[in-house]
């Protein structure tokens, strides 16, 4: 689950995204199948890859386009996020991973269906999309992401919103659920 500053951006300049879910194979299947429409793929762990590049993540090419890009625009990256922030508002990300029991993961998917949250911190829920786990749209453009780990008994959450605070109180909200499954 990655931060919609790339919607963001990529709505600035009128060009489509297309999330995928977690798995950089996913990413690379598009970029072979739709060469033609391909620009960039990139994931939450910082490895991306670009056009006319192998279709695999790659960390080395996130940094060599970042210091290119500092060196074109002759800015520090301070300034390069600061200028981006100014076109499309603030995004501010994070994550935590809660460690779960067994039989929490089994009925994890089911518990959440049937339980659907209506809001997070007074926030309502504007979407949910099921694509990898569940992510909660808020109406005011923040998010709730959950999914389960694929190698350890753990549920990975997602926050994204214009402050800390909001983020604070969506977490805690996202907490009481999960105990309650």
């Amino acid at each position: 689950m990655t931060t919609h500053l790339i919607d963001a951006i990529a709505n600035k300049f009128d060009i489509e995204v297309k999330e995928t879910p977690v798995g950089f194979k996913y990413i690379g299947d598009i970029m072979v199948k739709q060469p033609k429409e391909f620009i960039i793929g990139g994931e939450e762990s910082g490895g991306l890859t670009i056009r006319g590049h192998v279709p695999e993540k790659d960390g080395v090419l996130a940094c060599l386009l970042m210091a290119e890009m500092a060196a074109i625009e002759k800015k520090s990256f301070k300034k390069i996020f600061a200028d981006i922030e100014k076109l499309t508002g603030k995004f501010i990300t994070t994550r935590k991973n809660l460690t779960v029991k067994p039989e929490v993961m089994a009925r994890f998917k089911d518990s959440i269906k049937a339980k659907t949250p209506s809001e997070f911190a007074g926030l309502k829920v504007k979407e949910l999309n099921t694509l990898d786990g569940f992510k909660f749209i808020l109406e005011d453009g923040s998010w709730v992401g959950m999914r389960l780990s694929g190698t350890e008994p753990l549920v990975r959450l997602y926050f994204e919103s214009s402050s800390h605070q909001k983020i604070e109180a969506i977490q805690k909200d996202t907490e009481k659920i999960i105990a309650g499954l």
